[in-house]
């Protein structure tokens, strides 16, 4: 069984249809105590990252996502999902992100390009090869709907990165957290075959 963060926004209903095409049983959680009953957790996200704090903290799952990631248990963090696993974020000075990885979310600079970065981009994938990853083409595309980026201080855990006017961090993953900034249930082939492999690595 596999939750699915519900804060009050983000896409869950994609989400939630991607992941039971690829296999997974599927419960949105919308308490602490449901997360008794499930294996592994995304937490999806569309909006501002810190409308995305505070909901989080109103519906008393912050602490207990912070305690489910820092016990190991298998995460997928997808766009805002993947932000506030971060430091800050330029969005919302003021508002801390979980810490789990060091590094700040930053806003694009316009330099004549559109913002947000909205459609299809390339992912140019980093060694070693992230197990998410498995039966990807190379230089895979996926779809993009973002104003902002996160920036790690540790460069060794991004596992792809993509490019729009300048190179960012387009995933990450460390021991049980894997995050991504593109969104994969709206990305075909490429992103079902993301989220099986996610599904499969579920015990």
């Amino acid at each position: 069984m596999i939750g699915i963060i519900d804060y009050g926004s983000g896409n869950l209903r994609s989400v939630s249809n991607a992941l039971r095409r690829e296999g997974a049983e599927v419960s949105l959680i919308g308490s602490p105590r449901q997360l008794e009953t499930v294996q592994a957790v995304v937490l999806p996200g569309v909006g501002a990252f810190g409308d995305c704090v505070r909901n989080l903290r109103e519906r008393d799952l912050w602490d207990a996502l912070r305690l489910w990631i820092e016990s190991g248990r298998r995460f997928l963090g997808i766009c805002l999902g993947y932000q506030v696993l971060f430091e800050s974020s330029e969005e919302t000075p003021g508002a801390a992100g979980f810490g789990f990885f060091r590094g700040s979310v930053r806003r694009f600079k316009e330099n004549g390009l559109k913002v947000p970065h909205m459609g299809w981009n390339t992912l140019s994938l980093t060694p070693p090869a992230n197990p998410l990853w498995r039966g990807l083409p190379a230089d895979p595309s996926v779809f993009f709907v973002h104003s902002y980026f996160p920036v790690p201080e540790d460069a060794s855990i991004v596992t792809s990165r993509a490019t729009y006017g300048e190179t960012f961090a387009a995933s990450v993953a460390k021991d049980n957290v894997a995050a991504v900034q593109f969104h994969p249930e709206k990305s075909q082939d490429v992103g079902l075959t993301i989220l099986r492999n996610f599904v499969a690595s579920v015990s």
